[in-house]
């Protein structure tokens, strides 16, 4: 949807019943007389309820409803569902609700304690929703009659501060002002202070009910039953404002649809052949052309796409962007099309993986994005992996031309399938999806156990799927050890112990293994069990465990083991990480990088390699700065600052690709504890809980670099500096180059439950931060750099 579209739903299309909810009191009751029952009116509580009657122009229409008894306040709450029997399409522009608050507790007589009206439709004819503050008149029962007595709105003049805030809020909560944690804190904290302040003022001497309205995808707009016009407004002698809403509001435009119909009539197919665009035309498509995938095409671009369709089909980079402009509903139309995509020069798999977006619906411009995708060999197929079993969601089918490819591709590689599996079962979580996924995992398996010979010709298909399947036991059992170590009483150094107790005994099976598994992070490699002396737990809230298994081949590694967070995200951050580590590499260009291995085995559990590092936070509590530690490991008197050459340019170029790939996925919430340092001078990032420019800080820099690494390389004017600078430059121009194939791996993601991306899956993949609209601006936002700098101790 456009930003200029507005979309409604029309009152006489909701056969749903007139829903709201009571939910409190706010104020003072007015003192409680004594009756026969009870001589002091100290002894006695209110017991109130709501009534709430429907008038429709002036008169009751339908039953009245009541609320349960309440009496456990000030303040009163009810929190109750009403549902009346009037349904939205018999309403009326001026249908009311009466809403009057009696108490029973006064004996044989029921006592008043106010009523209040409110218009169900504001003044723009539109339904109204969400919280509604009446303020009660005390002593009247609500009159329904049109015009009312009995207002719940609170007079123009009297409005103040509270009131003012009460619409903020009610807007907020209808997401109608931009959530921004920590700036929504401060508010909020203000707001409770103005509003204790306002109450003290007032004396709280106003009874207000508070009233919450249904809410619908989009605005209800009044219009009668049968009608396609709106009744005209009465004259008026003021110069008023009149909206009217059009009921043909996003409808295709008749006379434009006809137009494009004979513009692109079969007949022209002829004409086009030997159309060739003008020097200034040729200028407008080349502007079309470097459009990001994700830019939706004006209906001129589109237009001028196809008029000169035929001369673009030796561009391969045409043909998306054509797809793009083809009429699908318009069965020769799409015909046509699939007929040149045919014909055109082969594209890139980049632009395949564009073809698999869920903004191409048609099977077969699917199918032939998956025929390119068979050109990838399997390590530029692993890169995009996680991307193309997310990219399932958008098929027509369970049994699609791509889930075939990848099982086929799976059964060729045992690294490929050990993935392919784990991303496939984590889907199975998500119940909008879980019959497709379940599906795929089937047609794996049973691919599998039909093998012959196993991939790479090791064993039969049987006891490989049975290898694969044994990687799922081992977790389980490491959720069960999580749940036995944080049971237990005292510090963190009593659950350990409690881990090699339990690994030594009850689950002594773990210590060897009955036959090797291949580690779920690297399945190249077998592990054949945990080393319990050199098993631990790291020292947080959900106690992860570090574990050191043995290898067939003699060796050992680590592995990080958490249960009770979502590493979904990590998992794609780092995977980006060593997509750009790998296009990088191709250019000659190797920034030493750590793009460690992080597996996700559940919605809620997975595995990290852990890599020996020490965070920034602790180096420079124990050591004062960064080159004092790697002083330590690499000394050279006659290096710079006291350390070997080859350590500083290590340190200098892992800064400059982490400032440059944290710049270009908005990694937010950076740290000291969660920038780590090797020995070898190498730094990297870890713990990527905000992505895509949400970061928990307010007003946090574009690029993340603190002081504590400026002096590390001799400060902002060193030739060090200068080279670091340098590198970002260099590194951003290359990734540029490959903004189309990130943001597409991103597009591909927007279906996914990842929480940064689920936030706002349209906003997250129109990120401008790789488009070429900004490349103009880094190198002199590089140059500018240090002065966002600041020390993060």
């Amino acid at each position: 949807m456009s930003g200029n579209e507005f979309r409604f739903f029309l009152s006489c299309d909701i056969n749903l019943p007139v829903t709201f909810r009571i939910e409190r009191l706010e104020g003072n009751l007015p003192p409680l007389p004594e009756t026969e029952v009870y001589s002091s009116a100290e002894n006695r509580k209110a017991e109130l309820y709501v009534e709430c009657a429907l008038y429709i122009d002036g008169a009751p229409f339908g039953l009245s409803m009541r609320t349960r008894l309440e009496s456990t306040g000030p303040t009163y709450c009810w929190n109750e569902l009403i549902t009346l029997s009037t349904k939205y399409r018999d309403l009326t522009a001026h249908a009311q609700l009466a809403l009057t608050v009696w108490d029973v507790s006064c004996g044989k007589d029921e006592g008043l304690i106010g009523g209040a009206t409110i218009l169900l439709f504001n003044s723009k004819k539109q339904l109204k929703s969400g919280k509604q503050n009446l303020r009660l008149w005390r002593g009247k029962e609500a009159d329904g009659s049109f015009p009312t007595t009995t207002p719940g709105k609170v007079p123009r003049h009297e409005r103040g501060e509270m009131e003012r805030l009460a619409k903020l809020l009610n807007k907020y909560e209808r997401g109608q002002i931009q959530r921004i944690d920590w700036l929504d804190n401060l508010a909020f904290k203000s707001m409770e202070k103005i509003m204790e302040r306002e109450s003290s003022r007032c004396g709280n001497s106003n009874l207000n009910l508070i009233v919450d309205f249904c809410s619908f995808e989009h605005r209800v707009v009044f219009q009668e039953s049968g009608a396609n016009f709106f009744s005209p407004s009465p004259v008026s002698s003021t110069n008023e404002l009149v909206i009217v809403w059009d009921p043909e509001v996003g409808r295709i435009n008749p006379s434009e649809h006809k137009q494009l119909k004979l513009a692109r009539s079969l007949t022209r197919g002829i004409i086009d052949r030997d159309l060739k665009p003008s020097s200034n035309e040729r200028k407008s498509i080349q502007r079309i052309l470097k459009h990001p995938p994700t830019r939706t095409l004006s209906g001129d671009e589109r237009q001028l796409l196809w008029k000169f369709r035929f001369s673009l089909m030796s561009e391969k980079r045409a043909l998306t962007k054509f797809l793009r402009c083809v009429e699908w509903s318009d069965v020769q139309e799409a015909k046509q099309a699939l007929d040149l995509m045919g014909r055109w020069e082969s594209i890139d798999v980049t632009d395949a993986l564009e073809l698999l977006s869920p903004v191409f619906e048609s099977e077969e411009v699917r199918a032939y994005a998956v025929s390119v995708l068979e050109r990838a060999d399997d390590e530029e197929l692993q890169c995009y992996l996680l991307q193309l079993v997310q990219a399932l969601r958008f098929e027509r089918s369970d049994k699609s031309r791509l889930s075939l490819f990848l099982v086929q591709r799976s059964l060729r590689n045992i690294e490929l399938a050990c993935f392919f599996r784990w991303y496939v079962a984590v889907e199975l979580h998500d119940p909008a999806y879980a019959k497709r996924f379940y599906c795929t995992y089937e047609i794996l398996e049973e691919n599998m156990m039909k093998l012959a010979f196993g991939v790479n010709g090791e064993d039969n298909g049987f006891k490989l799927w049975q290898s694969l399947v044994r990687q799922t036991e081992l977790t389980a059992q490491l959720c069960s050890i999580m749940r036995d170590v944080r049971n237990v009483r005292g510090g963190t150094q009593k659950k350990i112990e409690k881990l090699r107790q339990l690994l030594s005994g009850l689950l002594s099976e773990l210590t060897y293994f009955e036959e090797p598994i291949r580690s779920p992070l690297a399945p190249g490699v077998l592990i054949t069990g945990i080393v319990p002396a050199e098993s631990s737990i790291f020292k947080s809230a959900l106690h992860p465990l570090r574990l050191t298994f043995r290898t067939a081949s003699g060796g050992s590694c680590k592995v990080i083991f958490k249960k009770g967070d979502d590493i979904r995200q990590d998992q794609l951050v780092v995977q980006m990480v060593s997509l750009m580590d790998r296009l990088l590499k191709l250019e000659n260009l190797d920034l030493h990088l750590t793009p460690y291995r992080v597996l996700a085995t559940g919605q809620d559990e997975g595995m990290l390699e852990f890599i020996p590092s020490s965070s920034l936070a602790q180096i420079l509590s124990e050591h004062r700065s960064i080159v004092n530690y790697l002083q330590k490991f690499h000394p050279d008197d006659d290096g710079p600052f006291g350390i070997t050459a080859t350590c500083l340019e290590t340190f200098i170029k892992s800064c400059a690709g982490y400032s440059v790939i944290t710049y270009i996925l908005g990694i937010g919430d950076r740290h000291l504890d969660n920038l780590l340092l090797r020995d070898d001078g190498r730094l990297f990032h870890v713990d990527f809980g905000f992505i895509l420019g949400r970061d928990p800080k307010p007003f946090p820099p574009p690029m993340k670099l603190c002081k504590e690494m400026v002096e590390a390389m001799g400060g902002a004017e060193s030739q060090y500096y200068t080279r670091f600078k340098s590198y970002c430059c260099e590194a951003y121009n290359i990734l540029r180059k490959s903004s189309n194939l990130i943001l597409n791996l991103f597009h591909l993601m927007a279906g996914s439950n990842i929480p940064d991306i689920a936030i706002d899956p349209e906003k997250s993949i129109l990120k401008d931060l790789i488009n070429e609209s900004v490349s103009a601006l880094f190198p002199q936002m590089v140059e500018t750099i240090h002065r966002w700098a600041q020390y993060w101790r």
